[in-house]
């Protein structure tokens, strides 16, 4: 099908984009144009107007400074997956950002488009929020901050309002001793998110200290999992501890679960446990290379993995 008709507008700095959204009411912005467009050509969205901000330089690149990693808004997946920046600070966001879609899609996406649009398939709201990011949205009146919690608020629903556009994302650098782990149910054609989880663990010693889980994919918007986080954090790490916690997810685990021709929400609440634990003993395998005294052999791994 092809997308109805609209004006097309092309904006060179952030003041533009926002002078240009007061002028056309209902304006949609068009980053990477992998959501929108789709929504075009099926006729679910018809703007009047599209303002087109690829070539926005001040929404581009990636930094560390200060604890944390900045991400402009139109960095594409691709760029974030090769980031050594990334990588090294925020690794499970390197790792979902590296198994979106295709590598067309991960080459044209952009994480701002990403989050704005706020698909509850998508993989980079789990992982934002696991990881406690938050996002630098521009304003009328200036700029304001919106940490991921309150960033999210429903299926393609966010926090945003209608002249708002977010500029950067920033993910605190991951602290010593924390493992980090992004784990995917896809689904074989889209490569959307069945089932994504997003575990960081940081180990003290021989206990578990703070846990952080996010659940995605089988719920309208990505959700913290406070009972898996709190069965785990204080324990002592054993496969023992991680099925438990695992199995806790059933706790926050509602009634509005998404369900559809490939997978029915049944199967997706027996699945998440699965996906839980899988991301929880990725995360803690990490936080055990992390936290291992220098003198260790390379090899050294806990018992319990």
């Amino acid at each position: 099908m092809y997308a109805p008709d609209f004006a097309y507008y092309r904006a060179d700095s952030v003041a533009e984009i926002g002078r240009l959204l007061r002028a056309h009411p209902g304006a949609k912005v068009l980053a990477g144009g992998h959501s929108l467009i789709p929504l075009l050509k099926l006729r679910l969205a018809a703007p009047p107007a599209l303002i087109d901000i690829g070539r926005v330089a001040e929404l581009k690149g990636i930094a560390v400074a200060d604890g944390r990693v900045r991400i402009g808004a139109l960095t594409t997946h691709a760029e974030i997956a090769a980031s050594s920046d990334v990588a090294r600070h925020a690794p499970a966001l390197a790792a979902a950002a590296g198994v979106i879609g295709d590598p067309a899609v991960r080459n044209r996406g952009t994480i701002g488009g990403n989050v704005a649009h706020a698909d509850p398939a998508s993989d980079l709201p789990t992982v934002l929020l696991a990881l406690g990011a938050s996002f630098a949205v521009a304003t009328d009146d200036g700029e304001r901050t919106i940490p991921a919690g309150k960033f999210f608020q429903g299926m393609m629903a966010t926090a945003l309002g209608d002249h708002d556009v977010v500029t950067a994302i920033d993910v605190p650098a991951a602290p010593g001793g924390q493992g980090q782990a992004y784990e995917k149910f896809s689904h074989p054609a889209s490569r959307y998110a069945v089932i994504g989880v997003a575990a960081t663990v940081e180990l003290r010693g021989e206990t578990v200290g703070n846990v952080a889980v996010a659940l995605g994919g089988l719920v309208p918007a990505a959700v913290r999992t406070g009972s898996v986080e709190q069965a785990l954090s204080g324990r002592a790490p054993s496969a023992e501890a991680i099925a438990g916690a695992a199995a806790a997810v059933s706790n926050d685990l509602g009634d509005d679960l998404i369900g559809d021709i490939y997978a029915s929400a049944e199967y997706r609440r027996a699945m998440a446990p699965v996906c839980v634990k899988r991301a929880l003993t990725a995360a803690l395998k990490q936080a055990s290379v992390a936290d291992a005294p220098a003198a260790r052999s390379p090899w050294w791994k806990p018992s319990w993995l």
